[in-house]
């Protein structure tokens, strides 16, 4: 393991019943980066997404096999606390889901699951989270109306702001712009270019452009197996494999 890598990857197998997911996958993730995982529609990228946080396992049928290493611990080694390793990680959705309750509830729903209880602290942490999330100046006079009422765009910076509020270490974000018109899109790029000082971010994305813009780390994934990975400039600009290239060049797609 690299001294950088935040997630490490070792011989991971996943299948849903029969059909292999993702076969072999030996990969290193940086640390405060933000790495983006590309691939064709059904390559398996949100698939190696949710090993992270192991979210798989809520599906029926689904077996995993192999380690993946979470700052040097294997999060499914039999004694882990699922429980713990899903806190470390804040997870974005293609389509933003808010809580049925009010804006301040939905970021402060995570903190008094974990035992905080004091209104100032709540306060406190609520109006941090959303102005990480670049959605305090919007809210800050509304934040006990329905979350319901915000646009799709601001729901979606609700919810980063939500996934923030537990303190995770790494944001996982699964296409989530991809609900989103340009100008949300672009609320959540620029949030994620600053948030990578503090925390390692993964997404999953099937625009290029938007890896191209975003990503310090690429990932190629084609039919469940890692083509190749490593430096977004290296891989945009001089991959090594030939389909890597043909990918990024529009010719698979």
């Amino acid at each position: 393991m690299t001294n950088h890598a935040h997630i490490c990857v070792e011989n991971l197998n996943v299948r849903y019943g029969n059909e292999p997911a993702l076969t072999d996958i030996a990969i290193r993730i940086p640390k405060n980066k933000i790495t983006a995982i590309i691939g064709p529609s059904g390559c398996g990228k949100s698939t190696l997404l949710r090993s992270f946080n192991r979210l798989l396992e809520t599906t029926e049928g689904v077996s995993v096999t192999g380690r993946v290493f979470v700052n040097g611990e294997n999060i499914y080694d039999p004694k882990v606390d699922v429980i713990a390793v899903r806190k470390k990680m804040g997870l974005l959705s293609q389509k933003p889901y808010p809580l049925p309750m009010s804006i301040y509830d939905n970021v402060a729903y995570g903190p008094r699951l974990h035992g905080v209880a004091k209104r100032k602290t709540l306060d406190e942490m609520v109006e941090r989270y959303l102005k990480l999330s670049s959605l305090w100046s919007e809210v800050k006079d509304r934040l006990h109306d329905p979350a319901s009422r915000l646009s799709i765009g601001q729901q979606q910076r609700l919810c980063l702001a939500r996934g923030l509020a537990v303190e995770p270490e790494i944001i996982l974000g699964d296409e989530p712009t991809s609900a989103l018109d340009p100008r949300s899109s672009q609320h959540i790029e620029k949030r994620f270019a600053e948030l990578k000082a503090q925390y390692t971010i993964v997404i999953v994305t099937h625009i290029l452009r938007q890896a191209k813009r975003l990503a310090d780390y690429l990932i190629f994934l084609y039919l469940g197996r890692v083509i190749e990975h490593g430096p977004a400039e290296q891989l945009f600009d001089n991959p090594r494999e030939e389909m890597t290239k043909e990918y990024i060049r529009g010719v698979i797609s």
